[in-house]
């Protein structure tokens, strides 16, 4: 089983970045504006679209308040492993930073290259929306 793992500091407050990536909903867009498009809630599931083309339908597997962790798992459309656990995780570093943390297990392992590439190539674009959505 491939295992994917993102880290990067955000300076912002840990509590006001969780609110976005704890947002099942709407957390997507918010925080990868322009490379997610739209995320639309089917009960548990939420289907996310990306400026790409790419739509992943993703099944909530859990979300824990006092930890900041939201785990969820990819499960179909333009995608469709065998297996998938992602979790994302805010840690609190102290005044105005924190740490986000993002990692997947996923079968077969050449699904993960794909899904790698996706997750460095968001990376950038969540850190600048956190810090730009904590200043504003």
């Amino acid at each position: 089983m491939a295992f994917i793992h993102v880290e990067f500091d955000v300076v912002a407050d840990g509590a006001q970045v969780w609110q976005v990536i704890g947002d099942w909903e709407a957390g997507p867009v918010r925080m990868a504006p322009g490379f997610v498009v739209s995320s639309e809630p089917e009960g548990d599931v939420r289907v996310v679209t990306f400026a790409d083309g790419f739509v992943a339908r993703e099944r909530l597997v859990s979300r824990h308040e006092a930890d900041c962790r939201i785990a969820y798992s990819l499960i179909g459309d333009t995608a469709r492993p065998a297996h998938d656990n992602a979790v994302m995780q805010v840690v609190a570093i102290g005044p105005q930073r924190c740490r986000f943390r993002w990692s997947r297990d996923v079968l077969p392992d050449e699904a993960a290259g794909p899904l790698r590439a996706a997750m460095e190539q968001a990376a950038p674009i969540i850190k600048s929306a956190l810090e730009n959505s904590a200043v504003g």
